[in-house]
């Protein structure tokens, strides 16, 4: 987790029924607000920003009265005169590695609690609510799927952001060799889960938004911190609740879990960082979050607007505020990103809120962000770098485990999106010993340290367009000390396995990277299994995996199953029970571990060979930590 350290307003604040000229206007008066204490950094100095005090709520969007009364302070405060500009956005250095979403999107929907009504299915194949009479699901469902397409340009503002380690901390515009945004070809959005298993809290506290986060995360099945270094998760409260007291105030934010300042303070995540938004069911406040802000009725106006504002700072901020915000000494903007410096623009004015179309999806109320380049907000931008929309993706080999001075070979692959590009690589963490080549991929030499390395892979075309994935690198000791080995079976092969019946490396069993173990057959077969004998590592404590079981029969016959023996004392057990499932997809499951004890993992699929239902099993990510 990043040390401690002052976020930006990014919420959206309500404005009640105030009218558009309160919006704009700064000749109103309001009773004498506190003198705002002394700033450092980003912190936010308008005592009536809804993050003065509060400073997790990175990309809060005040209500539009609440706007209202933020501009006229702000009036009565001019900025210095500074040789940037007092809107411009600075780089704030990263958190834990982390500035900008260099990578493409995966949002993920969490429907938070019961309240949110029975689930269905809409027509164009969303879920749908019976407690959601405005259809805000359906909404948005439609808008992540459709950002990227119909050539829609109010997204491409974000390709200008970039981090990296290229990029110098205050930095106010991005070097050529950074990773930036890609243009989010082709829609961001990844998953949607219904928790319905309790009530949404009447006022969940943003500790408890984060951990929804989190569990959304193990919902997912992204365990990993490389899995959620490009994950979004939208925290999407059901009609009628107050989540951290957003009602009058403001109308949503975004942060990460590991913000020390959260309501309850920060939420441990055994999968990484993971951000996420508190996403309010803010159309129960009427035009305060932007009811017919952009069109009448106008019912989704500002929920579609706060939805956008909030992922366009989460893209160009992920770990607030390590990400794009400003830091202006003095301006009225300090502490602000991107989208906030432009929140309740109204249409048809320069940088003002207007319908985005994105084709068959539909057509949806979006505000501008501020854009450094152009020194202004923009509700459409040129793609940066000329990428024309290109994206690049590099596969995510997932985690790595080798031995000290015992050479090793790993082949990281990418894919653009544009046909005819030659692409280049570059590594940054990997361990000593180790090196890419630039033109294939390949990671190739003889580890020289033990340790456990962060490793990010970048690859970039001749357009400038880029794609990066993260993952861990353990080398150990010599004999077996380094836990388990091709746990990920990006070998292409089950080397360092003992494979029985039926199994191989196989790309179809990939969890995350290249390949899976498949172990047992479509056709018919008997008993199959791969197995490892590992000594477990010095300040290890639990073996985990994950498995994907097609079993059209029933567990009386076939069934997957793991046991763990414990070779040092021949005790066994068993980390995954007979189970027996059809299209239940990835689950995980995991060991205990003594350190220096050495151990034999047997991962099976039986089969009875019966002719007309075939079980097998997919085993991916075998990991000791």
């Amino acid at each position: 987790m990043g040390t401690p350290h002052t976020r930006g307003a990014a919420r959206l604040a309500l404005a009640g029924l105030a009218s558009l000229s309160l919006v704009t206007g700064a000749t109103m008066a309001f009773a004498s607000a506190p003198a705002p204490a002394p700033s450092t950094g980003g912190a936010v100095v308008n005592p009536y920003s809804p993050a003065y005090q509060h400073s997790y709520r990175h990309g809060v969007v005040p209500t539009i009265q609440q706007h209202a009364k933020m501009q006229s302070w702000a009036a009565q405060h001019p900025t210095p005169n500074v040789a940037t500009g007092p809107e411009t956005l600075s780089y704030g250095g990263g958190i834990d590695g982390i500035g900008v979403q260099s990578g493409h999107s995966k949002v993920y929907l969490v429907f938070y609690g019961n309240q949110w009504g029975t689930q269905t299915t809409d027509a164009n194949g969303n879920a749908k609510f019976s407690g959601d009479s405005a259809g805000a699901a359906g909404a948005t469902q439609q808008m992540f799927k459709g950002i990227g397409t119909n050539g829609e340009l109010w997204s491409a503002d974000l390709t200008q952001w970039c981090d990296g380690p290229n990029v110098a901390t205050g930095a106010t515009s991005c070097p050529s060799n950074a990773n930036f945004i890609p243009y989010q070809t082709g829609g961001v959005l990844a998953g949607v889960w219904y928790d319905n298993a309790a009530a949404s809290p009447s006022a969940a506290s943003g500790h408890q938004l984060g951990q929804e986060a989190v569990n959304a995360a193990g919902h997912f099945g992204n365990t990993t911190a490389a899995s959620n270094r490009d994950a979004y998760y939208v925290i999407l409260s059901p009609h009628g609740t107050n989540p951290d007291n957003y009602q009058n105030q403001y109308c949503a934010w975004h942060d990460y879990n590991g913000d020390t300042t959260l309501t309850g303070g920060a939420v441990t995540s055994p999968y990484g960082d993971v951000a996420f938004s508190n996403q309010p069911y803010n159309i129960d406040s009427g035009a305060g979050c932007g009811v017919g802000f952009v069109n009448s009725p106008g019912t989704l106006d500002g929920w579609t607007m706060t939805l956008g504002h909030e992922w366009h700072e989460m893209m160009s901020d992920q770990n607030p505020a390590g990400g794009w915000t400003n830091n202006v000494s003095g301006s009225s903007y300090q502490g602000q990103e991107n989208s906030d410096e432009c929140a309740w623009l109204s249409p048809g004015t320069a940088g003002g809120a207007a319908n985005i179309s994105f084709g068959s999806f539909g057509t949806y109320a979006e505000q501008a962000s501020w854009s450094n380049d152009t020194n202004s907000c923009a509700i459409s931008h040129p793609i940066v770098g000329g990428s024309q929309g290109n994206t690049v993706t590099v596969t995510n080999p997932g985690s790595q485990s080798s031995i000290v001075n015992t050479a090793v070979s790993l082949q990281v692959r990418a894919s653009d999106s544009a046909s005819g590009q030659t692409l280049t690589y570059s590594a940054t963490g990997l361990p000593a010993g180790l090196s890419i080549n630039s033109a294939t991929g390949l990671i190739s030499g003889t580890p020289t340290a033990t340790g456990t390395s962060s490793v990010t892979v970048t690859a970039k075309d001749t357009t400038n367009a880029s794609g990066s994935a993260s993952f861990s690198w353990t080398v150990s000791t010599s004999g077996g000390g380094g836990g388990v080995v091709n746990g990920g079976f990006e070998t292409g092969s089950l080397s360092s396995w003992t494979a029985t019946g039926s199994a191989s490396a196989s790309t179809s069993a990939a969890h995350s990277g290249s390949y899976g173990a498949l172990v047992g057959s479509a056709n018919p077969s008997n008993t199959s299994s791969i197995a490892q004998t590992f000594t477990a590592p010095s300040g290890s404590s639990k073996v985990s995996f994950a498995y994907n079981v097609t079993c059209p029969d029933t567990v009386t016959y076939d069934w997957a199953t793991a046991t763990l023996k414990d070779n040092t004392t021949g005790t066994t057990a068993t980390v995954l029970a007979k189970t027996c499932t059809q299209g239940a997809g990835w689950k995980t499951a995991s060991g205990s571990l003594t350190a220096g004890h050495s151990y034999t993992l047997t991962l099976t699929s039986k089969d009875d060979n019966y002719a007309g239902d075939p079980t097998y099993t997919y085993y991916d990510d075998v990991t000791v930590s």
